[in-house]
């Protein structure tokens, strides 16, 4: 397992004005060597001005947010993450830059079956960075490629283990749960990614939907299941009213009812308050006992 460490550097701006006060030196000596008829003098400020020209390949620019990841011979050597202008060993090569920066994706919109077995579609926003540039580097063969194939792979997993709908409450669903599905989402991809030296900021679900062929049919469930809802809703809360008439009536002396006239007045309390339509009053002109 190959550990991000930060790479031995000087810098740049000072060995370039080194390098270029060396360089100008030995081609200065080189050619009064030259002059004087010293060969061997010569050979030596050449041989110099080679070295100093060398040199000036470990200049290295590093750019805000930028990782720049150096090998010697094929080894690691180490990583330059703070920006700014370096010197470092000429001999490293290749020098890789990975970007630090925060980098988002949306994955492709999958079709699988949830926990029920109901074919869904679902796509989610991974945003993510490189925290460690030598895994990112050496430990995959493309991490931009392994971070979407890996997401997407999670997201699948996700998607069947939990049911699109709740089906008893507190149970944990992709559409009624959203912070928990992303939480756990967010932390399956991690675990996938930290071989990498990829951290997951954030991961969240951006579509979710029944597949085309079972859409229909689930949204008249949905429907049902909202129309039962609200007519329990609509009974609890008429017959508590109509409970509280009674006891208005009762307590405040307005009228004697027998049993027979409450259960009417309850019934037609009941229609009154419970349709979904306006009712039309009927007057009427006899008794509840005569007709």
């Amino acid at each position: 397992m190959i550990r991000e460490n930060e790479a031995p550097a000087l810098p740049g701006g000072l060995m370039f004005v080194l390098l270029l006060a060396g360089d100008i030196g030995a081609a200065w000596w080189a050619i009064t060597m030259l002059r004087g008829g010293s060969v061997a003098m010569f050979l030596t400020g050449i041989f110099l001005v080679l070295v100093f020209t060398v040199c000036f390949a470990g200049l290295l620019l590093v750019s805000p947010g930028e990782g720049c990841v150096l090998q010697l011979f094929g080894t690691y050597s180490g990583t330059i993450k703070k920006a700014g202008f370096w010197w470092v060993n000429p001999f490293t090569a290749p020098r890789r830059r990975v970007s630090l920066r925060v980098r988002n994706f949306e994955s492709a919109k999958l079709k699988v079956n949830d926990h029920s077995g109901n074919p869904i579609e679902i796509a989610a926003v991974i945003v993510w960075q490189v925290v460690d540039t030598a895994e990112a580097v050496f430990q995959v063969d493309d991490y931009n490629n392994f971070v979407k194939v890996q997401s997407e792979a999670a997201l699948r997993n996700l998607a069947t283990s939990y049911a699109y709908d709740a089906h008893a409450e507190g149970e944990i669903a992709l559409r009624s749960s959203t912070g928990e599905v992303a939480d756990q989402l967010r932390r399956e991809i991690q675990e996938r990614l930290a071989k990498a030296g990829v951290q997951v900021v954030e991961a969240r679900i951006s579509h979710l939907a029944y597949a085309p062929e079972i859409a229909s049919v689930m949204l008249q469930r949905q429907q049902a299941s909202a129309i039962v809802a609200a007519r329990s809703t609509i009974v609890e809360g008429a017959v508590g009213m109509v409970e509280m008439a009674l006891d208005k009536l009762s307590q405040r002396g307005v009228v004697t009812l027998d049993e027979e006239r409450k259960a009417a007045m309850v019934s037609n309390l009941l229609v009154v308050l419970c349709s979904d339509r306006h009712t039309q009053p009927v007057v009427n002109a006899g008794t509840l006992y005569g007709g």
